[in-house]
């Protein structure tokens, strides 16, 4: 099963990446730029897998790029505080 099937496992492995990063000294501003590029794929390229990941693409999609950054940041902030 791919974690794209599963909400929670999705978040889970997106926390998983966002330590590895930090762990590896990735800052902030960077890891915030790797989310948006992140986001503008799926919402791009990937079929959503799952009713949230539906609305995160529909969203997506409908903002400007500044919006889109914010949603990227808010996605980062989700999974940090979610897993803890």
């Amino acid at each position: 099963m791919s974690v794209l099937n599963n909400w929670d496992q999705w978040k889970q492995f997106l926390d998983n990446k966002l330590d590895q990063a930090k762990q590896g000294g990735m800052a902030e501003n960077v890891i915030s730029d790797v989310a948006y590029q992140v986001g503008d794929y799926l919402a791009n390229e990937v079929d959503p897998k799952n009713e949230q990941e539906r609305v995160l693409s529909d969203l997506w999609k409908v903002a400007d790029e500044r919006e889109q950054h914010a949603i990227a940041n808010m996605m980062v902030k989700l999974v940090q505080t979610d897993n803890r």
